[in-house]
């Protein structure tokens, strides 16, 4: 039963991630995205050359050029510049 649970829960987590807008950092140092997911803002790190999955269920992002741009959750972008720049 304990195996059956596990394998559900991993295929939601990965479902969930499957889903979400891919970000890579090109530029040569760390940027700071301030992402806001309903009433929820955070602030999320991306190291240089990083690529980190966010936004699962749609968000907006501000990069730290103050470009702002909305989410589904499926998207890819990457910084460049300190932009962001939707593929």
């Amino acid at each position: 039963m304990r195996t059956v649970f596990a394998a559900l829960f991993c295929g939601m987590l990965m479902a969930g991630v499957a889903d979400a807008a891919t970000v890579t950092n090109r530029d040569e140092k760390t940027a700071v995205l301030v992402i806001v997911e309903r009433e929820s803002r955070m602030e999320f790190a991306i190291a240089s050359g990083a690529t980190e999955m966010i936004c699962p269920s749609g968000c907006f992002v501000t990069a730290p050029s103050g470009d702002r741009v909305g989410l589904q959750g499926d998207e890819t972008i990457e910084i460049v510049n300190g932009s962001v720049e939707v593929k």
